[in-house]
Order: C-alpha cells, then sequence, then structure tokens
C-alpha cells in the first residue's frame, strides 16, 4: 500500500471514529434514559416523580429521605413550615382550593406512588418540633428526628406509624458527653449485623453516638478525630484557618460501609470524616474549602455496586451533588445547579440512592420538594 493510500485510509478511520462519537453523545443528549457504557454514575431527572399525592396533600420542607430494603422510598417533612398560601384549604375559613399538609412520615415506590403515610403527636410519646432525618431497617423499624430546640431525641416506630421507644427525650439539651440525651441529632444509621444504630449529633451537639438498636443501650461516642466532643464556643468558619479539632454544628449525616467505614458530615467545616466503628478517626476529605454559609456537605450517599466504589455529596449551599471516588475523595463529576426547574434544587438537603442507583433528593428552606434522578451510566458493575 502506498503512503497515500495508508493516509487516506487513516483519514477515513477518523473521520468514522469521530461520527461515532458524536452519534453515542447525540443518543445521551436525546435519549437521557438510556445507560452509556462507563465507570462514573450520570444521571438524568424524573420530572414526573412523585405523582401528585391525594386528599389534596403538600408537602412542606423535606428534613430527610431515605430508601428501605425494599426500594421504596420514605420521607419526613415539616408540616409546620408551610405558608398560609401553600395551605390554604386548612385555614377557617378556607383561603383557597388548595392545599392540605400531608403526614409528616410518608412511603412512596419507585414509580412515585405514595404506599403510606403517618405521624405527628400520639399516645404514648411526644413528637417532634421541626422535623429531621428518617431511617428505615431491616427489622420493619422507623426512626425519626427533629432538630427544633427541644427535639434531643430519636423516636422508634413500625412501619406503620406504631410508636416503640425512644432515645433521649424532648427537653434541654445535657450537652456533647451525657449519654442519656441527644442534642438535635439530625441522621441516623443502621448497622444491621452489629445490631447498632448511629446518630449524627447533631445541630446541638457536637459527635456521634451509638446506640443498641433493640435494647437503646449506650454503647460509645466521639467528636471530630476521635477526639472527645467539646461544646466550648466555636469561632465562625474561617477556610484561611488552621482546621478545627471539633465538629461544628451541624454534624449533619452518617453512613456505613460494608467495609466497616463511617462517614461523617461536618457540614459547617466543608468536610467528610471517616473513621472506624470504634470512633478510630482514618481521614478525612475537603470540598469546596471557601464555602461559607450553611457549608458544603449537606449528607451522604454510598454508590450501590459491589465495591461501593462512589460516594454522593448533597451540597445544599451550592446546590450540587458531588460524584466522590470513596477510597481517595477525588470529585470526579457532578450534577445539579442551583434553581427551581427540574433537575435544579434550592437547599437540597438530604439523599439517598437505591439499588439500581436511583437518586432521590430533599429539599428544605422554600425548596419543599422531593426528586428523582434516574441512572444514564453503566456504573453498576
Amino acid at each position: 500500500m502506498t503512503p497515500w493510500h495508508r493516509a487516506g485510509l487513516s483519514r477515513a478511520l477518523a473521520n468514522v471514529s469521530h461520527a461515532f462519537s458524536i452519534l453515542i453523545a447525540a443518543i445521551a443528549f436525546v435519549l437521557p434514559g438510556v445507560a452509556i457504557a462507563g465507570d462514573v454514575p450520570t444521571f438524568a431527572v424524573d420530572p414526573s416523580w412523585p405523582k401528585q399525592l391525594p386528599n389534596n396533600w403538600i408537602l412542606g420542607q423535606v428534613g430527610g429521605i431515605t430508601v428501605d430494603w425494599q426500594g421504596h422510598i420514605w420521607v419526613i417533612h415539616r408540616p409546620r413550615s408551610l405558608t398560609d398560601d401553600e395551605k390554604g384549604a386548612s385555614l377557617n375559613p378556607p383561603r383557597s382550593k388548595c392545599c392540605v399538609s400531608a403526614p409528616p412520615v410518608l412511603e412512596f415506590d419507585s414509580d412515585g406512588n405514595l404506599l403510606r403515610s403517618w405521624g405527628g403527636p400520639g399516645e404514648g410519646y411526644e413528637w417532634v418540633g421541626r422535623e429531621h432525618g428518617i431511617e428505615v431497617d431491616e427489622r420493619g423499624f422507623v426512626w425519626v428526628g427533629g432538630n427544633a430546640d427541644n427535639d434531643n431525641a430519636i423516636l422508634k416506630f413500625t412501619l406503620d406509624g406504631k410508636f416503640v421507644a425512644q432515645i433521649g427525650k424532648i427537653a434541654p439539651s445535657l450537652g456533647s458527653n451525657d449519654t442519656t440525651q441527644l442534642g438535635k441529632p439530625a441522621e441516623t444509621a443502621l448497622d444491621k449485623e452489629a445490631n447498632e444504630i448511629y446518630v449524627a449529633d447533631g445541630y446541638g451537639n457536637r459527635r456521634v453516638i451509638v446506640f443498641d438498636a433493640t435494647t437503646l443501650a449506650y454503647k460509645r461516642h466521639w467528636g471530630a478525630y476521635g477526639n472527645k466532643p467539646d461544646d466550648a464556643k466555636q469561632a465562625a468558619y474561617d477556610p484561611k484557618a488552621p482546621v478545627s479539632q471539633q465538629f461544628g454544628n451541624p454534624v449533619h449525616c452518617v453512613k456505613l460501609a460494608n467495609d466497616g467505614l463511617v462517614y461523617v458530615c461536618d457540614r459547617i467545616n466543608n468536610r467528610i470524616q471517616v473513621f472506624k466503628k470504634d470512633g478510630t478517626f482514618v481521614k478525612e476529605f475537603f470540598f469546596e474549602k471557601n464555602t461559607l454559609g450553611n457549608g458544603a456537605v449537606w449528607d451522604i450517599a454510598i454508590w450501590p455496586d459491589p465495591k461501593q466504589t462512589y460516594l454522593l455529596s448533597a451540597d445544599g449551599e451550592n446546590n450540587e451533588i458531588r460524584v466522590i471516588k470513596r477510597d481517595d475523595g477525588s470529585v470526579v463529576g457532578s450534577f445539579g445547579h442551583n434553581g427551581r426547574n427540574a433537575g435544579q434544587f434550592h437547599w437540597v438537603h438530604a439523599m439517598a440512592v437505591d439499588a439500581k442507583g436511583n437518586v432521590y433528593t430533599a429539599e428544605v428552606d422554600t425548596g419543599k420538594r422531593i426528586q428523582k434522578f434516574k441512572l444514564t451510566s453503566d456504573a453498576l458493575k
């Protein structure tokens, strides 16, 4: 073959390769629900999820969201956050045709159908003042908390909303080293094998605390870097200052990986700290260190591939979700933007991921909604 023919063949192959790349990109753009092979998770919003609520119901600020072992999505929202124009039908006299607050706890299937709802004050317990955080374990219990001034407890219910027990009381906090009372806990995580519940504690306290999930007996607690937590007044976050040796408020999330690592959101300090289950500090990752306001690390979801390769991290100040390599904390992708259109966020507060890689998000402040993002890449192998 002459050099001229070889050059022509090379150009032809290059043109074919370029055309194929354009075709793949076009498919991904026009058909965002079609999975394209690739290791990094990518997503497209499902604007039809969830389906309209029955009974003229509406959601307020959504304080927590989780996915249970069945793939059902549970949320806890704040009825008292609704404005008069949002809850107009419930006023006396009614202000408008719509709407009435939904019960605080709701269960959906992955198609957005409402399956169950309950919550609020009841016999034998005191309901929280501002709903925050929800977790559902495989034994069939729902754990909820709050972050109003005296919301220093975690309440345990059956799936149908029957009260079972509680950790702490709806009463003043006793500080970050008390073992009987919580401090406006933000979130919980369940360790099925050890039958333990971990609490990100929280808006008032500066620690992770662990209890037996059945007897509710105290097990252990720790602060940032595994230190004893300290409730002394802290200076405002300054990205130029030395890193804080204590958690800031709130300690906003706790998540457990299959390899025994515990991930904790230190929201105001823009970092994720990683521990062993006994509280031994392992490492930390910083994100958007110049972020002020409410901080850059609001929640974490662990990617459901066999190696749990990634973390997804919700950032309610910058209103995006980062895709992070779990081993080294490097950011390999992101989605979302500040705004109120489908796929955008206003104070994305909590998130969860199901076994199929679908991501569910919850917004507070004036966001007051939940959204679903479908996996569009082949990232579960």
